[in-house]
């Protein structure tokens, strides 16, 4: 029995959903979002609460039932209140830079690393070593984070890399000489 699809979403103050062929559209201050649920479960609009409920006790309609009850939760909280990742690079050299629609980064390659912004993200670079992404979509968001990030994870043993501000990256001690 799934506890989280089981829950009944209130609907936040200023939002508006609507369900319309498989369709859910949350519309909020900040924008709207939409998304395409399978046949496997039912979205309602009641009272100001989206409730999902399964047609069937089987193993792809229990899989599912979670997962639309916290999209649905996440595009509520998107177009209200939004999603925020911060990022910031140590290392000699290293910054980020926005160009456009571009995000360069110097991570201690011979070249800049330059990444696509998709649309719907805004960046900001508060520093040259630091970066909030910011964006409704939470999946967008989160992605992007990671694929940045992955141009040069953080190392262990200076803490050179591109990390999440508010990770913690174990270090390591290196050699010793004799």
């Amino acid at each position: 029995m799934s506890r989280i699809g089981n829950r009944e979403l209130n609907i936040p103050e200023g939002v508006t959903v609507t369900v319309d062929n498989n369709v859910v559209t949350v519309t909020g201050s900040k924008g709207t979002l939409t998304f395409e649920y399978k046949n496997a479960v039912n979205v309602e609009v009641k009272e100001g609460k989206v409730i999902v409920t399964r047609k069937n006790d089987l193993k792809t309609s229990k899989q599912l039932h979670g997962t639309t009850n916290s999209i649905i939760k996440n595009m509520m909280d998107g177009v209200s209140a939004g999603f925020k990742k911060e990022l910031e690079i140590n290392g000699v050299g290293y910054k980020f830079t926005v160009q456009g629609n571009k995000l360069v980064i110097n991570a201690g390659y011979s070249h800049p690393v330059n990444v696509e912004i998709p649309s719907g993200l805004k960046l900001e670079t508060p520093s040259a070593t630091e970066l909030t992404i910011s964006g409704i979509d939470k999946q967008l968001v989160g992605e992007f984070a990671a694929n940045v990030r992955k141009v040069r994870g953080p190392e262990p043993y200076k803490g050179k890399g591109i990390k999440y501000k508010d990770e913690h990256i174990r270090r390591k001690e290196g050699k010793k000489a004799a």
